[in-house]
């Protein structure tokens, strides 16, 4: 297998594969991706902690908190870590709910999903330049439902939700 480094960027890079698959010769772009941790958390009164974030091509879309890895780092300390970051919350408890890849083909990108417990507004948000962010707070039968009618387009939050409401029964 050969692999070439097409493009290195701030979060990415493209990688150009040449394999063998069934003895025939092929060629693969893949991003390399390190990785990111989401979380559904609940605030004290059961409601579900959101984020209103510019996504661009999309524009501005409702979805859970979430983050890249860091370099060497676990994804659970990725979930502790973000949560304060995008939210302001704090949380006791992670438990793991699922792993999968969002683009299986073609990127590398693992996400990891944890859902987030005992949590509590500690710290007011400090985002970077260029992020933007509001929290939203959500009943989940909402939340399930504007996901049944399409109005969440994110991923990794159709997955979170979908997956801890089957486990709870909520379907």
């Amino acid at each position: 297998m050969e692999k070439k480094k097409v493009y290195r960027g701030k979060i990415i890079d493209v990688d150009l594969y040449k394999l063998q698959i069934e003895h025939r010769k092929v060629q693969r772009e893949i991003i390399d991706h390190p990785g990111a941790a989401a979380m559904l958390a609940f605030d004290e009164k059961g409601k579900v902690l959101l984020v209103k974030q510019h996504r661009f091509p999309h524009g501005y879309i409702l979805e859970i908190p979430a983050g890249t890895l860091e370099k060497g780092e676990k994804p659970i300390d990725c979930a502790y870590r973000e949560i304060i970051e995008e939210t302001g919350y704090k949380a006791k408890k992670m438990t793991k709910l699922v792993s999968y890849f969002p683009s299986v083909g073609y990127n590398k990108e693992e996400i990891h999903i944890f859902v987030a417990s005992g949590t509590k507004k500690k710290f007011d948000l400090k985002l970077d330049n260029d992020e933007f962010i509001t929290v939203v707070k959500m009943d989940i039968k909402k939340l399930i439902g504007m996901i049944k009618t399409g109005k969440i387009i994110d991923s990794k939050t159709i997955c979170a939700v979908m997956i801890y409401a089957a486990k709870k029964k909520l379907l």
